[in-house]
Formats: structure tokens, sequence, C-alpha cells
């Protein structure tokens, strides 16, 4: 275990930001799926590693990749528009959980305040964590828009009359620790992807990373790296750091 893991796992957090996509939702494959599904109604073959470098990027954004990458740069919209459209009817069909998450964000509720920070439309974060019975869990819910979010679900995301960007940029993390009313340090993001690891990180957030620990320089970009939200030393950390002198409304 690592110095900041030792650092992330001896503090103790007032909110906590989740991702969406491939953090509380297994929703990472149906983008991959959907991403297929798209190269293939354009006659266009997936570059080489592109899920990797595609993985956690909003949608428009993945569509100028892909655009670039298969050097059809006049396509860029339209692809982005395709995505969107297999991803939506995939997801639709099958919204499953994360190994972990449901519980996870159970011990956390009432808790502390919980918020989603996320690069997918509302609707689709709305409709997987509403389908999951997660959506009344969160305070609020911080999507890129340029026009501030709707209150949905009991969720009133809003993010004011600010424009706010997709991550890597540091807006969603940003706006979800403002909404949760502490400042960015004082809570924790966490994610899967380096995309996200980053925007958190650049947001002033300490960062729980999801999934198999990167290696090289990317190693240390997340202050504590778990394969799953069921590992034992995250669910200790909550248990000692979070649970320990709170009560959740009604509890004894």
């Amino acid at each position: 275990m690592t110095m900041q893991a030792h650092s992330l796992l001896d503090w103790s957090p007032e909110a906590a930001v989740f991702d969406c996509d491939g953090t509380l939702m297994d929703t990472e494959r149906h983008w991959q799926d959907a991403r297929n599904r798209a190269f293939a109604a354009f006659g266009l073959t997936p570059p080489r590693g592109f899920a990797e470098r595609a993985k956690g990027v909003h949608y428009t954004d993945c569509g100028r990749l892909m655009a670039e990458e298969t050097h059809k740069p006049e396509l860029a919209e339209e692809l982005g528009s395709a995505l969107l459209e297999h991803f939506l009817a995939l997801v639709a069909d099958d919204p499953t959980t994360m190994p972990g998450a449901v519980e996870l964000v159970r011990l956390l509720s009432g808790r502390l305040p919980l918020a989603v920070a996320s690069n997918c439309p509302l609707e689709v974060v709305t409709g997987c964590l509403g389908r999951a019975g997660l959506l009344q869990h969160f305070d609020h819910i911080v999507v890129p828009s340029g026009m501030p979010p709707d209150a949905v679900g009991g969720c009133p995301g809003a993010a004011g009359s600010q424009v706010v960007r997709p991550k890597p940029w540091p807006d969603v993390y940003a706006t979800a620790a403002r909404l949760c009313g502490v400042r960015p340090e004082r809570a924790f993001a966490v994610e899967d992807s380096l995309t996200g690891v980053e925007s958190a990180r650049r947001a002033g957030l300490r960062v729980v990373g999801v999934g198999a620990r990167p290696t090289g320089e990317d190693a240390g970009a997340a202050d504590l790296w778990v394969t799953t939200l069921r590992a034992p030393e995250l669910l200790a950390w909550v248990r000692a750091r979070v649970l320990k002198g709170t009560q959740a409304p009604g509890g004894d």
C-alpha cells in the first residue's frame, strides 16, 4: 500500500461523488458495443486500442475522436449521434450495477451528502440509477451541459447558470462538491477511468479508483485503487472513517 493510500485511509470525508458508467452501472460494455455498431454503420473499422482511449470520454468528443482516427473528420457529428442512439437502445435493455455498488451506496446513504458526476446525458444517468433502485440515494446529479440541468426524481442537480464542461475538465466534480455544500478537498470521488480521475483531481477531490491499477505514471493518479467496490480495504475505511460517529436518519 502506498503512502498516498495511507493518507486517504487516515482521512474522514464530508461528501462522496460517484461516476456512473463503469463505477455504479455496468455500462462500459454497452458503450463499447455502441462504438462498434456506430463504426460499422458507416463502414469503418475501429482503430487498434480505440476502446481504451475512448473510455470515459463524453459521447460528442468520442464521435470526434472516432472521426479523426478513421480519417473521416466530416463524420464527427453523425458518429457522435449514432453512438448515443446505439448506447441508449443497449442500456435500456440491460441496466446492470457494478459489483458492490448497491451495497456501498446504501452504506453511505444518509451519512454523507452523495452526488453523481457523469459524462452521460442526464436522462441516461437518472434512468439507469432509477431502474437499479439507486436514484433516491443521491442528492445531486451533475452532467455536462450548457444549461443548468433540471430537477429530476428528487435529485436537484442544479448547477446554477454556469456552463458545465465534460470530463476531463473539472466542472462536474467541482459543481457536485459545491452542491453537496463542501469544499472539494473535503470530498472524495469514485472513478473507473483515467479521464474521470483526472477530472476529479483537477477539481480538488481525493479519488478512489476502481478496477485494475494502472502501470507507470498513471499508477499514482488516484489516492487508492481497488478492484471492486466490495474491496475489504475500501469497506473498512468507510466503516472506520465515515460511519463511525455518524447516524443515518431514523437509525439507532
